[in-house]
């Protein structure tokens, strides 16, 4: 008789992991903002444009500070003529912030019109912001005026003399390791008063 054997068959069991869930994080962009970014631009432009306009290079500013008529002589032989002697203050002011070495400042004076003549002075330094005042004596013999000469002398009665002034000044500015020339005319109508020697009245306009 036959024994019937039982097969027993064993499983081996792997325990899985339980379900996990994953989260995926983006990165997060802000929504685009027009008005900051205009705000932004136009702050930059003003910055600029204010430190162009600071550093840019302006020529000087120059100005008649005192005329004096030291001596007014007039001729009526061998032919009209009028001596005259004026003492001049010329203020070069620098309105940069790098400083100025000019070449020369000549200093033209005339009347009614006509040219008497005009002096040149030296070379000079001026700092930046700073300011330099020129003394220069104009010395003009034989002048012939002609017919201006009853204008002078009615000018001289009432003490008061229009003068015209051209004032010219040329150079060049230390910006950094460079030089930047530069170059100011400016043309003065002059009302000097004979009696206390002083500028009655003065307008003058850059060329």
């Amino acid at each position: 008789m036959a024994l019937a054997h039982s097969k027993a068959e064993y499983y081996t069991h792997t325990h899985l992991p339980p379900h996990q869930n994953y989260v995926v994080l983006t990165p997060y962009y802000p929504p685009f903002n027009r008005n900051r970014c205009r705000i932004l631009c136009t702050v930059l432009l003003i910055l600029l444009a204010a430190t162009v306009f600071f550093l840019w290079p302006c020529n000087p500013d120059v100005k008649i500070m005192r005329f004096k008529l030291n001596r007014v002589h007039i001729h009526t032989f061998p032919r009209v003529a009028v001596d005259i002697s004026i003492f001049v203050t010329v203020k070069v002011r620098n309105t940069d912030v790098y400083s100025m070495d000019y070449a020369f400042l000549d200093v033209g004076v005339g009347y009614r019109g006509k040219r008497l003549g005009h002096v040149r002075s030296e070379s000079g330094h001026v700092t930046s912001r700073g300011s330099s005042y020129v003394d220069a004596v104009l010395e003009f013999d034989g002048v012939e005026l002609l017919s201006d000469v009853v204008y002078l002398l009615e000018d001289l009665a009432k003490g008061t003399v229009p003068f015209d002034t051209v004032t010219e000044v040329k150079g060049h500015l230390g910006v950094y390791m460079f030089q930047v020339p530069l170059m100011a005319k400016v043309s003065c109508e002059v009302l000097v008063n004979t009696a206390n020697q002083t500028i009655a009245h003065q307008n003058c306009y850059a060329r």
